[in-house]
Formats: structure tokens, sequence, C-alpha cells
């Protein structure tokens, strides 16, 4: 950066000759127009900022976790075709959505990219592989869809996650045999249909009534009532030919819970099948490329078959068969492999949050803003403490969140039956936690760019209306998060009823004395990981017995359980933060055990004491019930802004750490300048 050559009075002066012109409507002469500070220029930060002290691409691979190899096939495959709308801007090519068409072309353009990566085997053994080598590259590959375009990654998740998934987890091999590879194929298009205009998260609650015809040996679906309407069905408003039609059963006048069936709703053409009503969702503020409708039944019949029927079943004279007879376990077995959509959506809220924090911090590694001496250049925006504070917490929170959705992943794909309760809690932590982090790292970036981080083309605030709606779908994430709280208390509850030690959900900890903190911090100690754990540990064990103990003095009073847990949402609430952020370091810890290298050992132990310590600065709790004094918390908030300092230096190569091509990036975050050149605009 060049220094300018006016001193304080200089400029002072050429400014009020220009005033005084524009006051006496003088015309400047050519010279003086010409007259002007030097222009900024770009500089790439990789010729400016230090060489990375640790191995960018091992970095890569731990925060990844699985698949590189596919991942970057994909990434390449995408940059292959003009489906994915290349872009010329600065010199570099990138690919992003074209989100000035109508949600009519957004919606076509998507299924012709689904086609596309059809044709090239993307989708291979999504469905018929097996074990969980299988899975886990259709996760991978549906991160990569995700960090090109969620309406992408959710009209494929829809299709293959929860179509498919029920028809694999709810259904048996009649289903399988018939379905499984014609949804593979795309030979159908299904779609899920369970929310409803009156009910969301209570699903018990849906109103869509089936009952059966022993005549006919066939089921007839109905929507009984205007709110009982299926509502924001992915892929039902134009392209969806089948979907799972969640509903009450009621055989013999008894009702038996809600059930899954398979129900045609379009034919071969296209056309909507008869008794069956649907109705476009509408203009949203993200995902319009996803074609959400609304779906009446009037009398629809399906053949009994079509029950997905790994729970209950239906004989062919109309009798009610299952193995689980309490209606709450059926009800649990039956929603139990339900956990796939909170794990996808905790790893593609992650990655969003990467493609935000790259581009913000390149941004803020090449633009300039202000001095700080007399007659001095302007600095790096990233060079003033404030700018860091607002940028390397978040940074430091998403590669904890990133080992994270790893974690979850592993847990996932290896998953027994004995697991479902661990999974549903883990995930359902996870996914609130990840979606919230996520929307406030977009606007914190969105912010830190300025003006720039309106541009649709610079992503972020685009991002932030597609990635929304991942706090209200697939669970409300503060249902989620009370639902995190009444398993903790069911596990405190049985492990005192039955005076055992406590195992699972990462509770060992409370068999052990309760932890006890320095009355002084100094530095030392906070960077500590037996501090850090302590801590942690500490906040959600006291939560627990507290709203243990609070829960039962309600029950005591003649107040339902139910009804309890209502009274008390506010522990709850911090309950279920204090369980997930001290599940997330946890796994933190486990892939830094993983790391042999001594660089990146040193870089993770900075980036996790930046986790915890911005933890601890941030949530009330930890003041509100006496975990930190007032003194302490006060010694923390300065330990995170020198740890500020000291990430500085490694900001470039943590966002290059994220593996993350350039193309799908956006200008802002490489040469901005040219990419908004006037030159740039003719071509």
């Amino acid at each position: 950066m060049q220094k300018s050559h006016f001193s304080s009075m200089e400029k002072v002066n050429f400014r009020t000759k220009v005033i005084s012109r524009h006051l006496n409507q003088e015309t400047p002469s050519p010279n003086l127009l010409l007259q002007s500070i030097p222009c900024l220029s770009y500089n790439p930060p990789e010729l400016s900022e230090p060489s990375a002290i640790f191995d960018t691409k091992e970095m890569r691979k731990l925060m990844d976790g699985h698949n590189f190899v596919e991942k970057d096939w994909l990434f390449g495959l995408m940059l292959q075709s003009n489906l994915f709308n290349p872009i010329e801007r600065g010199g570099k090519v990138f690919v992003l959505p074209d989100y000035n068409q109508s949600k009519e072309q957004q919606r076509e353009i998507t299924m012709k990219r689904i086609g596309y990566l059809l044709e090239h085997g993307v989708f291979k053994k999504w469905l018929t592989g097996k074990g969980p080598e299988d899975e886990l590259r259709k996760l991978g590959l549906l991160d990569c869809l995700g960090v090109y375009d969620h309406s992408l990654a959710i009209k494929v998740g829809v299709h293959f996650f929860l179509w498919g998934g029920a028809i694999q987890f709810f259904g048996t091999k009649r289903h399988h045999d018939k379905w499984l590879k014609d949804t593979e194929d795309y030979v159908i298009k299904g779609c899920f249909s369970m929310t409803e205009l009156g009910h969301g998260s209570n699903v018990r609650g849906i109103e869509t009534v089936t009952t059966y015809d022993s005549s006919t040996g066939e089921f007839v679906i109905n929507t009984p009532c205007e709110s009982a309407q299926k509502y924001w069905i992915g892929g039902a408003a134009n392209h969806a030919t089948h979907t799972i039609v969640f509903s009450q059963l009621i055989i013999e006048g008894e009702n038996q819970g809600v059930h899954a069936f398979i129900a045609q709703i379009r034919d071969e053409n296209g056309d909507i099948c008869p008794n069956i009503r649907i109705a476009d969702c509408g203009h949203k503020i993200g995902l319009n490329g996803v074609d959400n409708g609304r779906i009446w039944f009037d009398n629809v019949r399906v053949p009994r078959e079509n029950l997905l029927n790994s729970v209950a079943d239906v004989s062919p004279d109309g009798k009610y068969l299952t193995a689980i007879k309490d209606p709450d376990q059926r009800f649990a077995a039956f929603l139990s492999p339900l956990t796939s959509g909170r794990v996808t959506i905790a790893a593609s809220a992650v990655y969003s949050a990467k493609i935000g924090l790259a581009t913000a911090i390149r941004y803020s590694l090449t633009r300039r803003a202000f001095s700080v001496t007399p007659n001095g250049p302007e600095v790096l925006i990233l060079d003033y403490p404030s700018h860091q504070r607002r940028l390397l917490p978040l940074l430091a929170k998403t590669y904890a969140m990133s080992f994270a959705a790893n974690h979850l992943k592993m847990m996932y794909v290896k998953r027994t039956p004995e697991m479902n309760k661990v999974i549903h809690v883990v995930s359902s932590a996870f996914k609130a936690t990840a979606s919230w982090h996520n929307m406030r790292t977009l606007q914190e970036c969105r912010e830190a760019c300025g003006g720039q981080g309106l541009k649709t083309e610079n992503r972020i605030g685009q991002l932030k209306g597609e990635y929304d709606v991942q706090s209200t779908f697939e669970g409300d994430n503060n249902v989620l998060m009370q639902q995190v709280s009444k398993a903790l208390f069911g596990e405190y509850v049985a492990a005192k009823r039955s005076k055992k030690p406590f195992k699972g959900l990462g509770l060992e900890h409370m068999n052990t004395s309760r932890p006890v903190i320095p009355s002084q911090l100094t530095s030392s100690t906070m960077r500590q990981v037996q501090f850090q754990n302590d801590i942690f540990c500490l906040r959600e064990r006291d939560l627990l017995e507290r709203f243990a103990a609070e829960v039962s003095q309600c029950q005591a009073q003649g107040k339902s359980k139910e009804y309890a847990f209502t009274l008390n949402y506010q522990l709850a609430e911090d309950l279920g933060r204090a369980f997930s952020d001290r599940a997330v370091l946890h796994t933190f810890l486990d892939a830094e055990a993983s790391v042999t290298s001594g660089p990146l050992k040193n870089i993770l132990d900075l980036v996790r004491s930046m986790y915890v310590l911005v933890t601890l600065e941030e949530d009330a709790a930890f003041l509100r019930y006496g975990y930190l004094s007032m003194d302490n918390a006060a010694i923390v908030r300065k330990e995170v802004a020198k740890l500020c300092s000291e990430l500085r230096p490694h900001a470039l190569s943590l966002v290059s750490s994220f593996g993350l091509p350039d193309a799908f990036l956006s200008p802002i975050a490489f040469n901005w300048v040219e990419a908004n050149a006037w030159s740039s605009e003719q071509n």
C-alpha cells in the first residue's frame, strides 16, 4: 500500500479549493481533476500474510473428517457445467445460483442440476448401498451440494433422506424391493408429508385420518379439516410423484396413533392424481429452488401394502398387529429413525458458517479503513482489535462445531438400535446449536463486509435467507433443546433411583466429585484442558441438579411432569445449552487427541481455548449461577481479547483449511477492486 504524499494541511487546502469552486460555480482545470490521492489496489493476502505454521491440508482432513477425494470430485463436476451458472469476476470464475430468476425458474434449474448429477453417478448407492462407507459418502456429497446451493441440497435431501429414508427405516423388504432402486434412479420423485397447517413440532397432534376398508384391502386417507392440510411439503408443488403420508390410523374405531403410508400424488405425465388437491406455498425468504406445496387428501385409497410396517401392520381382515403394545414406546420407535435430517442440518449449517467466515476474513485481510497515526497508511480492518473480536471467536466456534458435526455423522452411520436415544439427544442438541451459530455468524460476517455484504453475488446476505429455516424445520430449536433437558432429567432420575453410576450421554462426569473452580483465574489456568472441562461440566452438573429439584418440587405439589417442565423452561434452556457446549468440547478434544503434528496441536490448543473462553464470556449462566465471579468474568474477557491477537496471524491459514474451492466463495473474497471495475461491467 502506497503512502499518501499529501500532508494534513495540504488535504485541507485542496478540499477548501474544491468547495470554493463549487460554490462559485467555477470549472476546474483538467490538471486539478487529476490531483487526487493514489487509488487503492488489491493485494492478495497470500502475499502479505504470514505463511502457515501448520499443514493446512492436514487441518482440512481433520475438519472434513471423511471422503475428501469424493468431495473434491463433486466440486469439480459442478464447475464443469454451465447449469451451475458460472460467472467471471475479477479474473476468477465463481459458481452460484441466479437468484434474480423467478421461483419457477429456480425450481426448474434445480431439477436440471439434479438430472446432471444423476447422469454423472453422484447418487450411486445412496439408497442401495450397504454399510457406513456408503452412508458417509452420501453425507459428504450432500455437504458439497449445500455449499453450492441450499435449495439443491434440500431438494435432494427430501427425496433421499426423508422419502427414501422413510421407506428404508419404516418399511420392510417388500417396500425396499419395490421402491428404493427406482428412488435412487429418480424413476419416481418422492416427498414427505408430515407437517400440517395446524401441527409442526407436535407430530402426535396431526389431524390427517386414515381408516381401513377390509372389503377392498385398502386404506382410505382423508384431510378432515383445513388445519389438517399438509404444509411446507418440499417437492409437492411441482415435481413429486409420490409422498409418505403421516396420519392417525383408526382401526375398528380406535386410534392407534401416527403411522406412515405411501401415496401416489401425480401420474407418469405429471398430472395430479384424482382425489388429491395440491397448492403452492408461494415465494419464500429463501429456498425458492424448492417447490414447497400443500396437499389435501379426499378419500384417497392406497393398497394395504402401502402401510410402512416395520413397527406395526394391519392384517387383510383389518386387525391391528404390533409387537410394541405401549403407544408411547411405539411412537418413539416409529420416529427414532428420523434423526438423519438433524444430522445433515448440523453439518450443512457449519459449512454455511465456513463460507461466511472465509469470505469475511479474506475481505478483511485486503480491505483497509482509516489510519491510526497522523498521515499514516490506512489499516487492514482485521488489524483492528474490534474487528478481530467480531470474527475470530466465531471462527473458533465454527472449528468446534465442525468437529461436533463429524462426530455426529460417525455416530449416525455406525448406529445400532440401542443408540437411538443417544443419537436423538445429541443430534437435537447439535442441530440447534449449529443452526443458531450459523445465523449469528452470517449476520456478523454480513455486517463485517459492509455494503458488499448486501450484494447477492457475495453470498453472505443471501445465505441468511437460505438457511434461516434451519432454526425451525426438522424440529424447532427451542423445542429440541427442551427435549434434550427432558432426556437428561430422565437419566438423572434413573441413576438416583437405581443408585447406579451415570452412563451415557457424556454424563459420566456426574460420578466424580464436584469440580472446584479457582477463586482467581490466570491466563495459564484458563488455557488448561482441565479447567475448561471442569467449568463446562460444573455448569451442566449444577443445572441438571437444579432442574431435577425444581421439577420434583412441582410434582410434589401435585403438578404433572409435563407442566413442571413447562414452568421451568428457563432452566431447561440453560441446561440444553450446557449439555451441547460440553459435548462439543469433548468432540474437539477427541479430534485433538488424533493429531500427532506439533504445529497442528499448538494451533488447535489456541482455537479450543478461544471456543471455551468466549462461551464463558457470552453465556450469562456462568455469572447467573455463580460458576464465575465478577472478577473472574472480567479476566476471561481480557483473555478473549488476548487470544484474538494471538489468532490474528493465523486467520488466513485457518479459513484456507476449510478446503472450500475459490469458485464457491465470492468476488469480495478475492480481487474485489477488479471485480467491480468498469471493464468488468462491460464484459
